[in-house]
Formats: structure tokens, C-alpha cells, sequence
């Protein structure tokens, strides 16, 4: 009787163990499946350029370094965010700029270089976005002729930031005052 009480209780444990893998996996699909349909479509300040020209639309550029330890923090709390990233794909060209990369970048004529200065050094691009204040992270909004309209720096909350996009990505900043805007404003958060 004892044997048979031992291998029921094998054969239970080894049921435990199989529903628990199984389920564990499905799981991380589930959460895969949700980053992916909730993940901004990235792309380089090159390919924003190429894009708008068969299709404008005004460009967002977050300007970050890989020491950066809030640039990690907005990947992770606000550009994950399903809401946003959605916004961001659907309304604007989204860009990620290391301003410490060292390849060039060419726009309108100008070559845009590394710099080595200091510790890392900065890139040029970054500067003349971050209007010479290299703080990290910034992001950067830009018209659909990619003339400024304007650089937010530090660490973006996600229900703040959403308004932020809304504001502009809406064009609401073209009639109405932001104080105006956040008063009517409704979060999805």
C-alpha cells in the first residue's frame, strides 16, 4: 500500500510540475504577445528624413545615451506604454538618437559629426536639437519640415507625456495655450 501511495503522489507532483510549465509558457507568450502591439516603431534620423518624403508627418526624436539611467527608465515606463506607443507610431515618426553616436549624419546639406570632448563626447545633431543643453534624456518634437517646435528634457511620466503628445501631435498647440489644453484634457490614465 505504501508503494502505491508513493507513486500516486509521484505521478501528482509530476502532473504539478508539467501543468506549471506548460502554463508558465503560455504566460510568457501572452506578455510577448502584448510588448510586441505595444512597442514604438523606432527608426534612425535617416530614415525619418527618406519616409517624409512620400509621406509628412511631424517627427519625434528621443535623444538618449546608453549610461543613461532615466533614458532606461522612459523605454520602460512611458514608450512601452500601449497607449502611447500606439499614438507615437500612428502620428508621428518616432526616432531614437544616441547623442553620443559617433557615425555622421547628413541633413539639409550639413554633416553632422561626433565631437570628442570630455569623458563620451557628444554628437552634433543632439547639440543643435538640445539647443547646446546636453541633458539626458530629452525628446524632441519636430514639425513635419523638421523645423523645431519643442525639445522637453528629463523624464517623461507617462500620463504627463501622453498629454504632451496630444497637445502636439493634434496640433493643438497652433490655437490653443497648453495651460488651456490640460484643463480640457482627458488622460487614459
Amino acid at each position: 500500500m505504501k508503494r502505491i501511495g508513493k507513486k500516486v503522489r509521484v505521478i501528482k507532483i509530476f502532473f504539478f510540475l508539467v501543468v506549471m510549465v506548460f502554463t508558465s509558457g503560455f504566460i510568457g507568450i501572452e506578455k510577448e504577445i502584448v510588448s510586441i502591439e505595444s512597442r514604438v516603431k523606432w527608426m534612425t534620423f535617416e530614415e525619418a528624413v527618406e519616409k517624409s518624403k512620400t509621406e509628412k508627418r511631424k517627427v519625434f526624436i528621443d535623444v538618449y545615451t546608453d549610461w543613461c539611467g532615466w533614458c532606461k527608465e522612459m523605454d520602460k515606463n512611458t514608450f512601452s506604454h500601449e497607449v502611447i506607443a500606439a499614438y507615437l507610431n500612428e502620428n508621428f515618426y518616432a526616432v531614437k538618437l544616441n547623442g553620443e553616436q559617433k557615425e555622421d549624419i547628413i541633413f539639409r546639406g550639413t554633416t553632422f559629426k561626433f565631437v570628442a570632448q570630455g569623458r563620451n563626447g557628444y554628437h552634433e545633431l543632439a547639440a543643435a536639437l538640445l539647443n547646446g543643453k546636453l541633458s539626458y534624456p530629452t525628446v524632441v518634437f519636430l514639425d513635419e519640415n523638421f523645423d523645431m517646435l519643442q525639445p522637453l528634457p528629463g523624464y517623461q511620466k507617462p500620463d504627463f507625456f501622453d498629454a504632451v503628445l496630444k497637445y502636439i501631435g493634434g496640433d493643438h498647440y497652433k490655437k490653443v495655450k497648453w495651460t488651456d489644453f490640460q484643463q480640457s484634457y482627458k488622460s487614459p490614465f
